[in-house]
Parts: structure tokens; sequence; C-alpha cells
């Protein structure tokens, strides 16, 4: 018997229906990506699923016994209660109970020990010990402190709270909503593992097409009101459903031409005699019907950068930069960095390292508080805002984007404003509406609406794919990878950095910032680990040489047993040493030509859309060559010594 089932549920809000007599069944263990556009429902969706929202027609029926917990989109702001006291209310009475015993616990008072008792009678009657005990081990299993605020948490450690209470109940189903918005690449690797090791069925929504290759063991769309299943692996998914909107395109098509031969034989049958087929007359009917009754698909968003006149070729330059908000808390230190007109760059490093302080230290938003910061010319700098702080969420889409006019300036055409709002999918009703009651992709489109109506040749994005769907994400990819100008991207979005940068820079919170050639997993493969990977000794990882960015090469555990053997005989080099001493420098330029060469190819604008294997295959060779010049210096310099001692 399936463990959840939607039969037939029906939900509109005025003339817009959002579910139409949709229907979904569930099995124990199946992990659910549900997809869909921006405003199809999905988040109302999980809210009938959990019954926070009660449909108009038809019905959720979940299996006999079967419990359910939501791990929440949002992470709350102003939360003072204890991590404790967050997860045992999963338990409604027995969990304030124990969050009050574990309050007055820690007090010493008379009143506070007789009220302890009381509490403590209560605990035994409904067996909260037993509960107590399941608190204390998630949390420990998950690492968190009990006694620590949510208020004083990071947004990575906030959302391993909100996990624990959703399983601290062992629920049979567990449903997610965004659940990576705002979680830097550790927080939602580790998200991943908990969630593998999550033996119950999980229905989520997501845009991130990493974690759902991960998560996801079927795809269901909500498309136009209906929901439809793809039992496949993501990728499997995109094929199949490009297939469907095919054929869904051809019949509709050979459907409009028929109707279209039925309308012209109607009107020569008035003209030509008085009776007509009257069972042909009623089928037209039907067919004028079925024609007023399709949903379109809602077309894909179509926008365009406007390119502002072309800045210098120097962006920024800093030298031996620095900043930091009180003396001895550097936050960015000794940055040497050149930014050149058309390079894309992604900035890579777990919540709090400094990606915004660095990119606002990078276009003079910070003074430096050492070294120098310089700017170029004609630059003219759009930012896309995280927290979507340029919108007046009391206005409408329309007076957001307007402030006033009727017509604005788009690449050199006068677009009226509402013809401008649909290319990023706003229906004239919805583009009236406040922007209060749209939905957390509405408001990025509109947010890239308003950011792309402005002549830029600098776009700085900060977290830009946060709730945008999957064929917006892929349209803005398309758009920045051929925007002549500069683009700037703070992101945890790992396909979206593969598929727009061209550099990484990564940041890993000492104030120390490396610059690495390609997108997030080039960054990967030439040694890149964030320090909680480091300090959680992860088995698939080896340390790292400083300079070489890539992993310990058998080469240089050799050269540096021989290093050893060496320093440990006299200051005279022996004739065998004496002669590798003299080869080392022919070996140096050689290896720094290659290198040169490779560098070289990667740096051409096309290298990235070659055959992934040649890519991979270039960037492979480019990380030994370096890790092998590296070991050549270390040991031309030892010989050097020795020689002179």
């Amino acid at each position: 018997m399936p463990l959840l089932t939607l039969e037939s549920i029906s939900l509109a809000y005025g003339m817009h229906p959002l579910l139409d007599g949709a229907n979904l069944t569930m099995e124990a263990g199946e992990r659910v990506c549900l997809l869909g556009r921006n405003g199809e429902g999905k988040s109302t969706l999980l809210k009938i699923v959990s019954g926070d929202v009660v449909p108009d027609g038809g019905q959720v029926r979940l299996d006999d016994g079967a419990a359910l917990a939501v791990l929440p989109q949002n992470l709350p702001s102003e939360d003072t209660r204890t991590a404790y006291d967050v997860v045992a209310g999963a338990f409604p009475e027995t969990g304030e109970l124990l969050a009050e015993f574990h309050r007055l616990s820690q007090q010493a008072d008379e009143a506070s020990l007789d009220r302890l008792m009381k509490v403590q009678e209560r605990l035994e009657a409904l067996d909260g010990w037993r509960l107590d005990q399941r608190v204390t081990t998630i949390l420990a299993q998950y690492g968190i402190e009990p006694d620590r605020t949510l208020n004083t948490l990071s947004g990575g450690w906030q959302r391993r709270v909100l996990l624990a209470r959703a399983l601290v109940s062992e629920p049979d189903i567990l449903l997610l909503d965004e659940p990576t918005n705002h979680l830097d690449v550790p927080a939602i690797a580790w998200l991943e593992d908990a969630l593998s090791q999550f033996r119950g069925a999980i229905l989520f929504v997501s845009h991130d097409r990493a974690f759902i290759r991960r998560m996801a063991t079927r795809v269901v769309e909500l498309d136009r009101g209906q929901l439809i299943s793809f039992a496949e692996t993501y990728d499997r998914y995109l094929e199949l459903k490009a297939k469907a909107l095919e054929e869904e395109e051809r019949q509709n098509a050979l459907f409009d031409k028929r109707l279209k031969q039925e309308e012209a034989w109607i009107r020569q049958g008035i003209k030509a005699r008085r009776t007509r087929n009257m069972g042909r007359v009623r089928a037209l009917r039907a067919m004028r019907d079925e024609r007023r009754q399709r949903r379109e698909r809602t077309g894909n968003a179509s926008f365009a950068v406007e390119d502002a006149a072309r800045s210098g070729n120097l962006v920024v330059e800093t030298r031996d930069a620095g900043f930091g908000w009180s003396p001895g808390s550097e936050i960015i230190r000794h940055l040497d960095l050149t930014v050149r007109r058309g390079d894309k760059i992604g900035l890579v490093g777990e919540n709090g390292t400094g990606k915004t302080t660095l990119v606002r230290l990078m276009l003079g938003g910070l003074e430096p508080t050492e070294g120098n910061v310089r700017l170029g010319t004609n630059l003219e700098v759009a930012y896309f805002d995280q927290l979507r702080g340029e919108l007046d969420l009391t206005r409408n889409a329309l007076d957001n984007l307007s402030e006033g006019r009727e017509f604005i300036d788009i690449n050199g055409r006068s677009k009226h404003v509402l013809g401008y709002l649909q290319e990023f999918l706003f229906t004239p009703e919805r583009a009236r509406s406040p922007v209060s009651v749209f939905s957390g992709g509405e408001r990025a489109r509109l947010l890239l609406a308003k950011l792309f109506s402005k002549p830029a040749n600098v776009l700085v994005l900060d977290e830009p794919t946060n709730d945008l769907d999957v064929e917006t994400l892929e349209l803005l990819e398309e758009q920045l990878a051929e925007f002549k100008g500069t683009v700037i991207v703070i992101s945890h979005d790992r396909e979206f950095l593969d598929n727009v940068v061209t550099e990484t820079l990564f940041l890993d919170g000492s104030g120390s910032v490396r610059s690495f050639v390609g997108g997030y997993s080039d960054w990967r493969h030439q040694g890149g680990v964030f320090p909680s990977e480091r300090t959680g000794n992860r088995p698939d990882r080896q340390d790292s040489r400083k300079g070489a960015g890539g992993p310990v090469q058998k080469s240089e555990v050799k050269a540096e047993s021989e290093a050893k053997r060496t320093k440990a005989t006299s200051g005279k080099l022996s004739y065998k040493l004496k002669l590798e001493l003299e080869q080392l420098p022919a070996k140096i330029e050689a290896l720094e030509q290659e290198i040169a060469t490779l560098e070289r190819t990667i740096a051409k604008s096309d290298f990235y859309s070659g055959p992934p294997d040649q890519v991979s295959a270039t960037l492979d060779d480019l990380t030994e060559k370096q890790s092998q010049l590296e070991t050549v210096i270390e040991r031309w310099v030892e010989l050097e010594e020795q020689k002179n001692q």
C-alpha cells in the first residue's frame, strides 16, 4: 500500500487554478523531487500534504500510523530558544516539559526545585526520559551544542538544528522546501549525507541540480496543475521531458490543423446548403470546447543584459590589499589580484569567510586598511542582492521596475514596461500584484528584470540562483556566458559556477584569497578543499602542497627521501649529485615552458566548451606539471645549499 496518496487534488486562487485534479503516490523509502516553474504551486502542494493548506477538492491519504515531518524553507531570524528546546519541541507536551526541566535543572532556588519535582513526575508518567535520550542523542550525532541559542548560529547550523527536530520524531515522510538555500557547499554536502542515511520517504522541492542528482530517486513535475511522474534520474528526466514536449507540440499542431479545416467546412456549408451533417457540427463544437480548455505551457523567460559602454581593459587591481573591521581582525590579507574586462570570476568559501566583503573591497565600497586597490575607468556596476533588498514589497512589479516611467530603453530600443516584464514571465495581472505576495522565485525574476534594465559592464551577482527555476537558471547562464563585460559571482550552486565562471577565488577564512583556473569542479580537481573538510579528516582527501594545489605525488615523496639522505651527508656533493644539479635548470625551464603552453590553452575563450574528457585531461596535466615543477625547484634549492656548505 502506498505511504502517501494524493487523489484529484484541486486548488485555485481566484481564476488561476494551481492544482487541477493532481494525483500522486509515494512508496516507503522513495526520494521524490518535485519540480516546476516558479509560481506553479510546488510550495503550496507541500503545505497541502502537511495539512497547512486545505485543497478545494480531492483527498490526501497517509498510510495508517504514518508520521510526517517538515523541514521549513525559511530559517528563524530572531529565535532565542536553545537548540535543545527547538529539537525537543517536536514532541508537543513532552517537549515543553523537557525544555522546562532542562532550564530548571540549572537553577538552585527553592521555587525552581519545587517546580522541578512536579515536572519530573509528569515526565515519568509520559515516558519523557526516553524522548530526552533521543533528543540528546541526535544533538550529539549532529555535533550541536544543546545550550546554543538559534539566533547565534549560522544558517548552516540552524538548518542542522531544524533537521534534527524533524528527524527526532522518526517520521515516515520528510518534506523539504528548497533545503539548500543560503547554505554553503560544506553544509550542503553535510545535508546530503544526513538525508542519505534517512530511511523514510522524502518529498522535496529544489532547483539545485547537483543536489537533485545526488538525492532524487524519482522526479515529479508540476505542470499546468497536473503532476507528471518520471521514474528516472534527473538527467534521464530532462531527456524524457524534452521528448514529451515535442510530442505535445506535434499533437497540438495536428489538432489545430483539423480544427481549422472543420471551421472552413462549416462556413462553406452555411453558404452552399441548408442541411448539414449535425454529427459533424457537434464534433466541431466539442473541438472548440477542448481548444478553449487547453492550458498552454508558459513560455521560457527571454531576457538579455543591457550592455553599457565598454569599461577600460583593467577593471580592478589590488596590491598587498587587506581589510579588517578592527586592528588584528583582518578579513582579507595580502590580496594581489588583477581583474580585466570580460573576466568571469566565482567566489567560493564557507559562510562567514568574507566573500561579500571581498567584492565590496574590490569595487570601492570599502577602503582597504592596508595596501592599495586601483579601479579601472568607465565602470558601470549592477548588483544582484541575495536578500532582495532593492525590492519594495508594498509596491507592485510595475512600480518597482518603472519608477514612474511607461517605457524603458533596453539596448537602444524603447520597450513598454509591461511588455518587458512579460519577457520575465509576468502576466499583466501578476505584474500589477504587490511584491509581498510573490514567491521567492518571482522576486528573484523581478530583481533580475530590474538589474538587466540598466546599462552595465560589470555584473555582481550575490547568490543569484536561490529560488530560480531550472529554465530561468539555464537562460541566466547563457546570458552571462555571452555578456561582454565582467561578471563576479558569489554562489554555492556548484553546477552554476561550473557553467559560468572561468576563474575561481577561494577564501579559506584566514584572510587568504587564492586563485584557480576554471569553475568549482576545476577548483576541486586542482586540490581545492574547505577548512571544515580538513578538520574532518576526510579519507578521500590527501594533504596538498603549498603552491602546487594538488595531491601529493609519488615523485615528491621520493624527492623528500633523497633530500633527507643528502642532508645527512657531508657538505661536498658526490659526482652523481653534481650531475643531477647541473641537469635541474634545464628541467625547470622545460617544465615552465610546458606550463605556459597549457595555461595559454586553458585561457582560450572556447576551452571549456570542448569535450569534457579533453578539458579534464588538460587540467590534470597542468596540475601534474605544476607539482613536478615545485618538486624540482625544491630539489635544486636543497642541492645548491648542500653545495655551498
